[in-house]
């Protein structure tokens, strides 16, 4: 079984490493980092949830680390696009939790705020810098931020990229960069167009890593999904909490403002409840984390992201109070019971707007959840068993 420590990484990424508890990389981190630190372009087939930004923030900090020299102003050593501001947040709080020990800068660049800030936080150049495309070719156009220092390049989700319309301007992006760079290109499929892509991008002969997603959901979880108006959603939750059973439950918010909002309505049922999310100190997040444990609390209310490092045996259940936009995200919700050998429920609650959302989990999962429709009104218990 390989570990961390196998694969040759510098020392202060395996102090950040073991900092979060890993020990054990995941089949795309096994094969990804050796190639990536060995200078090579790589070509990932590999959808989120299979731990593919570690297989790449690990490898590019490594050889920043080996390589240390200041970034070039108003630029960057390593540019990483994302289609969505969510992702490109994810990704830009992994290189900052795993080059905590290295001094790494990171800066974000995405629409929908201010240029301001954006544009201090580039001004003296940073080591990583995460973008959609959008926003920085806005800024190319500004030139408050340039691209002719770039030794990484990587390419996240490219058939994404192609359903949101973004083909061109990563073309107009790429021109901007130097000849001579590092290219890494993950994609979760391969239509012809991101081939394409890919070929125009990578030099010839990249290593290529596939891994298939964890499609297989755990199989001692019970999974049911009820179909609730969202305004009922509420409601619904605080009765579903009146069952003995529901004893120790994370409920599942697709917002930090959502997580807050669901923990004060269950609270005011007489619900013990805490919310976690990237918005609490860390501080905040292990005291909510520990009352959990010690079963002071009965519901931990928690984002995606901050759900990852919760490890807690004996979940009695996962309400999925929203359906997440990332069909593996569901996998690992209701993954987070039925631990250590025990037995779960996991309950989704599906408005009418989210049945796309549920469509595209039974075709990743290869399942159909057994369904109940809420707006009948009838027989509620059965969802608790």
């Amino acid at each position: 079984m390989t570990k961390f420590t196998d694969l040759g990484l510098d020392k202060s990424l395996l102090k950040a490493l073991a900092d979060e508890g890993y020990d054990t990389p995941t089949p795309i981190q096994a094969q990804a980092i050796p190639g990536v630190m060995s200078g090579r372009d790589l070509l990932g087939i590999a959808q989120t949830g299979t731990g593919k930004t570690a297989a790449f923030a690990l490898p590019i900090l490594h050889r920043l680390a080996a390589d240390r020299k200041p970034a070039p102003r108003r630029g960057c050593r390593v540019l990483v696009l994302s289609p969505t501001r969510e992702l490109a947040t994810q990704i830009a709080e992994s290189f900052k939790t795993y080059g905590k020990h290295m001094g790494v800068s990171v800066a974000v660049v995405f629409g929908g705020v201010k240029y301001g800030g954006q544009m201090r936080a580039m001004a003296p150049g940073v080591d990583v810098l995460v973008a959609t495309p959008g926003r920085l070719i806005d800024h190319l156009g500004e030139k408050s931020i340039t691209l002719q220092g770039v030794e990484m390049f990587v390419l996240d989700e490219a058939d994404q990229m192609l359903d949101m319309g973004f083909i061109l301007p990563i073309r107009r992006i790429v021109k901007h960069l130097p000849k001579d760079r590092q290219n890494l290109f993950f994609s979760a499929t391969m239509p012809t167009e991101i081939g394409k892509l890919a070929s125009e991008l990578l030099n010839p002969n990249p290593h290529k890593v596939a891994v298939a997603p964890e499609s297989t959901t755990v199989e001692r979880v019970t999974q049911k999904v009820i179909f609730v108006e969202t305004a009922r959603k509420r409601a619904l939750l605080c009765e579903l909490f009146a069952e003995k059973n529901f004893k120790r439950v994370i409920v599942f918010t697709r917002t930090k403002r959502g997580a807050d909002r669901v923990a004060k309505s269950l609270e005011a049922a007489g619900v013990e409840a805490a919310a976690i999310h990237g918005d609490k100190s860390q501080g905040q997040r292990e005291r909510s984390l520990a009352s959990f444990k010690a079963g002071e609390v009965r519901a931990l209310v928690a984002t995606d992201i901050a759900a990852r490092g919760i490890d807690v045996d004996a979940v009695t259940h996962v309400v999925q109070y929203e359906l997440p936009n990332v069909p593996e995200s569901y996998v690992h919700r209701i993954g987070r019971t039925a631990r250590a050998g025990a037995n779960g429920s996991a309950v989704a609650f599906c408005a009418d707007d989210e049945r796309n959302l549920l469509r595209d989990i039974q075709k990743v999962t290869r399942q159909t959840i057994p369904s109940f429709d809420r707006r009948n009104d009838k027989g509620l218990h059965v969802m608790t068993q």
